[in-house]
């Protein structure tokens, strides 16, 4: 059973359409479930509220090719800014509900967003003066110098624009990506690689979604996993996809009874959560759930295994990154083919290679001494993973040097090291080596040792994940401090303090250790490995 057929042809399709096509074809279907608001809206509702957001969005002044930038939780807000925004012909950036207002404002200027879609407790109290917007709007808490969101749901003569480029040259999505070092870039992400990503998993032999799915999505929609992963295929099936803001054991659990959900993506730490739910009778036995999908950060066997014993659901992995749409690769759910451990295989015109790196520097993880080799791995070995396909990216936004480190004669260096058997399954054994993945959220430590370092008892820097059974890893700064600063543990709050006013809750480093200095090649990049060394 090769996976050489999509689920159709993509070529042409923008993610606005096939969106609103499921919305004439299931009109009395439940589309969404927005059990933070307990708001049900049905297929059709669904398409007038999308029609109507994207007439007022251009009568608003959005021109076409524009910015419109989405800060908010999961919701149906969220989905129809999104699904509207491209209609309107705009680009939509998605924003961490989470970030504070440093990363706020990083990602609106780099961005050159001149919309803001948000809500008043997500902004109280940022500065976004001096901004390229021209108009923020709130969804549900009016805030001060904001407009009402409910004001772009009322009908509007305004006229829906044709597309004025080809749907492989139409941006449709720019998440931001921490990638491996510096400040997060822009992923330019076309309507032609968000659809074929879509019909990639639909296609035969891959993901076992179905139109009678009843999803439930407490995976973050500002994610490319819950973006394309769950929120545009499912729609796109004629499913229900059950919306949650966050990831909290009580309510999912009592969700998946009450809206006999059927299929959950999930991230290894929920995967853990739900296990120690299951061990003290706290996940319902009675469920309806057919199987699971776990991705953005690795899925120990053990895990899995225990998993499916406690709650009879099968695990099925998969891999990809935000620069693939997200998906490049996944397992299978049948008997003779199921293996938790492994990604799968590569979903349908998907290439791969596996290149020999030598123990070289892979070109994403230092785009200015990109040393690699190109010598296939032999059959078995490790080697770097390096793909093309219709999924792949367009580019870093603003980044043409960052494009050109991963993107080389049409393929994508991953910068992951994997083994491929007999059978063509893959197996992920090491990733890029300068992120740490807290519980699926990649984090660069460049931005962290970036505010360490305005800190005035910081003459130096490094951060690196430490395995954490919880989270998969957590981030620990080592810090040399400048003369006449005494190492205590009060300064190491203060640091950690200092960091937490300024990046989101999951950047935050958990413990500060103070040393002589940092280890560093002779070019004066930071020897990661050798911080990890103090965790042995």
């Amino acid at each position: 059973m090769l996976r050489t057929q999509l689920y159709a042809n993509p070529h042409g399709r923008f993610v606005h359409e096939l969106i609103l096509e499921s919305c004439r074809q299931f009109p009395q279907k439940t589309a969404l479930l927005d059990a933070s608001c307990n708001r049900r809206i049905s297929y059709a509702e669904y398409g007038d509220i999308v029609e109507t957001l994207a007439r007022a969005f251009i009568a608003a002044g959005l021109k076409p090719g524009e910015v419109i930038a989405i800060f908010l939780p999961n919701s149906w807000e969220f989905c129809a800014a999104y699904h509207a925004a491209t209609l309107a012909g705009a680009l939509p950036t998605l924003l961490n509900p989470s970030y504070r207002e440093r990363e706020v404002r990083y990602q609106l200027e780099n961005s050159g967003a001149t919309m803001l879609i948000t809500d008043s407790p997500l902004v109280k109290d940022m500065n976004l003066a001096g901004l390229p917007l021209r108009a923020i709007y709130t969804t549900r808490q009016l805030s001060p110098g904001t407009r009402e969101f409910a004001e772009l749901l009322k009908p509007s003569s305004a006229s829906l624009p044709m597309p004025d480029h080809p749907s492989d040259q139409m941006l449709a999505a720019l998440p931001y990506s921490s990638g491996t070092t510096g400040l997060p870039k822009g992923v330019m992400l076309s309507h032609y690689n968000l659809v074929a990503n879509v019909y990639q998993l639909l296609g035969p032999g891959t993901c076992c979604f179905h139109p009678d799915d009843v999803v439930l999505c407490f995976l973050p929609l500002y994610h490319i996993y819950g973006l394309n992963v769950v929120l545009n295929p499912l729609l796109a099936l004629g499913a229900t996809v059950v919306l949650v803001p966050r990831f909290n054991l009580p309510p999912i659990t009592s969700l998946l009874i009450d809206e006999r959900v059927t299929m959950m993506p999930t991230v290894p730490p929920a995967l853990n959560a739900f296990c120690q739910a299951a061990e003290e009778g706290l996940f319902p036995r009675d469920h309806h759930v057919r199987w699971v999908k776990s991705g953005a950060a690795p899925l120990s066997p053990e895990l899995a295994r225990r998993f499916t014993s406690l709650t009879g659901i099968r695990v099925l992995q998969g891999y990809g990154m935000t620069e693939a749409s997200p998906v490049t690769h996944c397992g299978f759910l049948r008997p003779d083919l199921y293996r938790p451990e492994s990604i799968g295989w590569s979903l349908a015109q998907t290439e791969c290679r596996i290149v020999d790196s030598n123990d070289l520097v892979s070109p994403i993880a230092n785009a200015n001494e990109a040393v690699a080799s190109e010598t296939e791995a032999a059959p078995g070995e490790p080697g770097e993973l390096v793909m093309r396909g219709p999924q792949i990216m367009l580019g870093y936004w603003k980044e043409p040097q960052a494009t050109a480190a991963v993107l080389r004669d049409g393929w994508y260096w991953s910068g992951d090291i994997v083994t491929r058997d007999q059978d063509n399954f893959y197996y992920v054994l090491d990733r890029r080596k300068e992120m740490i993945k807290y519980k699926g959220f990649p984090v660069a430590p460049a931005e962290i040792e970036a505010v360490l370092l305005e800190h005035s008892a910081v003459a130096d820097c490094g951060v690196v994940g430490r395995p954490d059974s919880a989270a998969g890893e957590v981030p620990v700064a080592f810090v040399v401090l400048r003369q006449a600063q005494i190492a205590n543990q009060k300064l190491g709050a203060e640091l950690c303090d200092f960091v937490a006013q300024r990046l989101t809750q999951y950047k935050q480093p958990r413990e500060v250790r103070f040393v002589e200095a940092i280890p560093k090649t002779p070019s004066g990049k930071i020897l990661r490995r050798e911080l990890r060394k103090s965790f042995a």
